[in-house]
């Protein structure tokens, strides 16, 4: 089995590899690595929480660490995009991690912190830069930031940048970099609009793909419970009820929705946060921290964490709204059953939501097996009604099995026994720094 000590890693990376117990690499770092540190373009088709942040990681530090040099002022030499703020937080962490004993600088950059802090930053030069497309572009435009002579470009949960709109602003941001450059890609999906623009970036890209797209996390015991909207809040209340239920992620579609849902809760004298794009980036850290450290049970959120926020030991993925696109249901559940652990993911399906739930059974080739509603039927539901005892409800034996490659792509190094080393980083050391941006050295 290939170890991290065979893929020809600088020493100074490997020394912080075994400070964490990292020996074996997931199959994206095994096949991705080797590529990058070749000097190749590259195209990574996976899943989050398959460790795709070391793919690129640990081959950009080793290239930065051989070709020393000093950034000039207000450049960069490496530059990784990221959709969400928690998640470039979580890159630049690892970044920090990874490269610990190397004589190094990174910063995060990203909207909602004052942009005095982050044009200070960069007024030195970097080696390394994560940031959302925005406030990168806010940075560039005011001459704070150059993208002259980034050497390496990473973009990062692609699919998920088309869903936010970031498209154009990543467009406006290539045409500021280098023509002599490395670009690396890395998606769970691969759009039209998200492969064209690859084509036009990318030359020559070495193909990776560990996962069938939109596989499911195989560890993940999905249900689904049939109710109205308007018990949805009690349901969760009877749930929660649930000991087992220790460390808990509830989805909601909406912003408002997951205010509501934690509003309810707490009169209930049940304590929640919610994290969404209306909170703060304090308000957002503080939630995360809490949730993180086990100091809060719950945290109630809509799609904004459903990838990039990677917290161990989340037992339950809880879906009060099911989301209108079926990827994201996939990303969501991907939040619990991380590093071998079992996890349960239970969605809320009202009527209206039948057509979203057919969308995800589609996509995942298989069915979500239904749990009884303990609050009793939902109208629809009632002896005779229409739509009762849907056929969903078949057997798991008899449904359609994932390939090998589902589970959100863990690969077989990631069955290790209790108090074994660690096979793999996954791209996440720590809790999330979003709002530390100072220059590190060492």
């Amino acid at each position: 089995m290939t170890q991290f000590s065979h893929l020809g890693l600088a020493a100074p990376i490997l020394r912080a590899l075994a400070a964490e117990n990292y020996e074996t690499p997931t199959p994206i770092q095994a096949q991705a690595i080797p590529h990058v540190m070749a000097g190749r373009d590259l195209i990574g088709i996976a899943q989050t929480g398959t460790g795709k942040t070391a793919a690129f990681a640990l081959p950009i530090l080793h290239y930065l660490s051989h070709h020393q040099k000093r950034p000039h002022a207000r450049t960069c030499r490496a530059l990784v995009l990221s959709p969400t703020r928690e998640l470039a937080s979580q890159i630049e962490e690892s970044f920090r991690s990874y490269g610990r004993f190397l004589p190094l600088t990174s910063s995060v950059i990203f909207g909602g912190v004052p942009l005095g802090r982050q044009i200070r930053a960069c007024a030195p030069g970097l080696d390394i830069v994560v940031a959302t497309p925005g406030r990168l572009l806010d940075l560039v435009n005011q001459k704070a930031l150059s993208l002259a002579e980034v050497e390496v470009f990473v973009l990062d949960e692609a699919d998920q940048m088309l869903d936010m709109g970031f498209i154009h602003d990543i467009r406006r941001l290539v045409a500021h970099l280098p023509a002599r450059r490395r670009s690396l890609f890395f998606s769970a999906t691969m759009p039209r609009e998200i492969a064209d623009l690859a084509g036009r970036l990318l030359t020559n890209p070495a193909h990776v793909a560990v996962t069938p797209v939109a596989s499911t996390a195989e560890r993940v015991e999905q249900k689904v419970i049939f109710c109205d909207t308007a018990s949805k809040q009690r349901l969760l209340h009877r749930l929660l009820d649930d000991a087992a239920i220790s460390r808990a992620l509830v989805f909601t579609r909406t912003k408002h929705g997951a205010n509501r849902v934690v509003k309810h809760l707490a009169a209930a004298g049940i304590e929640a946060d919610a994290i969404h794009g209306n909170k703060s980036q304090a308000q957002r850290e503080r939630a995360l921290a809490a949730f993180r450290s086990g100091q809060s049970r719950l945290l109630v959120a809509t799609d904004i964490a459903a990838r990039g926020i990677d917290v161990d030991g989340v037992t339950h993925v809880i879906n009060f709204d099911l989301p209108n696109v079926a990827e994201s249901y996939v990303h969501r559940i991907g939040r619990t059953a991380r590093a071998g652990s079992a996890g349960i993911a239970i969605s809320f399906c009202d009527r209206e939501e039948r057509a979203y739930l057919r969308d995800i059974e589609r996509l995942t080739k298989q069915r979500v097996d239904v749990l009884e509603n303990p609050l009793g039927p939902a109208p629809a539901e009632a002896p005779g009604a229409p739509e009762s005892q849907p056929a969903r409800q078949a057997p798991r034996d008899n449904r359609p099995r994932q390939g090998a490659g589902g589970g959100g792509g863990r690969g077989p190094s990631q069955n290790a026994r209790p108090n074994a080393a660690k096979p793999s980083p996954r791209g996440r050391d720590g809790q999330a720094r979003g709002g530390q941006h100072g220059r590190r050295r060492g």
